[in-house]
């Protein structure tokens, strides 16, 4: 096995694998993973944080070591770059950091805001019509949220957004660079969790106040998505995928998550429905301006 020092998801580890691998595929993932994804030779000594094995998929993990089994086609593919930065969450956690399903921007005045949503709730597009307004790009779909000397604080995130042709609905989406994109963390202010459809005939931004019990049930299942229960492809596309339940989860990371929660919901949090981003986005910048 050579051993590397990874660095993913802003936490950094040592990771073992297969001699000879070739990283060059899970190189290139590096721009649409949070925090990039490279590797350096290491000579360090004792047990690795992950290490990668070939032979059936497959994941096991002890106190220190997450062991993930793969064919050889899927070592050499984009694949071991997504799975080992799903193996590396546990670390994230362990340091007060955690990987979330949003879309993230600073604002002008340089603040952070938050934007959840379900699957086609118009997260990309709002963001994209609040970068033509000023603030700036900090993720989409993908960011890192954690704690920072002692205040609530966002990474930056995946800097790629995946946009489908109106005049193509039924082709692939495209994958487009968001600029202008943040390189730091910074402090969060806002948190909004939107609803954007044709369908609704009215605009509104309403504070979360009390915040409701369901959207706590989302917001535990949204911390926790990155370290339990995720589909993660052990096999690559070219073959069929699967998603066991990872073992990485531990009740002091799950207090810890119950504790963000908390804090999370001590934010600025609101709930916007608007007809359409650009609708969507004019609340928002006025309502920045205002706060």
């Amino acid at each position: 096995m050579s051993r590397h020092r990874i660095v993913t998801g802003y936490v950094s580890a040592l990771l073992a694998l297969p001699e000879g691998t070739d990283t060059t595929a899970a190189r290139l993932v590096s721009r649409v993973v949070p925090g990039g994804w490279t590797l350096e030779s290491s000579a360090a000594a004792g047990p690795a944080d992950v290490e990668v094995t070939l032979g059936p998929a497959g994941v096991t993990a002890n106190t220190h070591t997450v062991r993930i089994c793969l064919s050889r086609t899927s070592v050499a593919s984009d694949t071991l770059a997504y799975v080992t930065y799903t193996a590396l969450e546990r670390a994230r956690q362990q340091r007060h950091m955690v990987t979330v399903h949003a879309t993230a921007l600073h604002a002008p005045d340089g603040r952070a805001v938050l934007l959840l949503g379900t699957k086609g709730a118009g997260k990309t597009s709002t963001a994209l019509a609040l970068a033509e307004r000023g603030w700036v790009h900090a993720g989409d779909d993908l960011v890192v949220l954690g704690e920072d000397d002692g205040g609530l604080a966002v990474w930056p995130g995946k800097p790629t957004a995946a946009l489908r042709d109106p005049a193509q609905p039924l082709a692939s989406k495209q994958q487009r660079a968001l600029a202008p994109f943040a390189t730091d963390p910074a402090r969060l202010a806002w948190v909004v969790r939107m609803a954007v459809h044709p369908t609704l005939t009215t605009a509104s931004l309403t504070p979360a106040v009390p915040l409701p019990v369901n959207e706590r049930l989302r917001l535990h299942e949204m911390l926790a998505r990155y370290i339990s229960g995720l589909p993660t492809p052990l096999n690559g596309v070219d073959q069929v995928p699967y998603g066991p339940v990872w073992p990485l989860d531990t009740p002091v990371l799950a207090r810890w998550r119950s504790h963000l929660i908390t804090r999370l919901t001590a934010c600025w949090f609101d709930y916007l429905y608007a007809p359409g981003p650009e609708t969507a986005a004019d609340l928002l910048s006025k309502e920045a301006e205002a706060g």
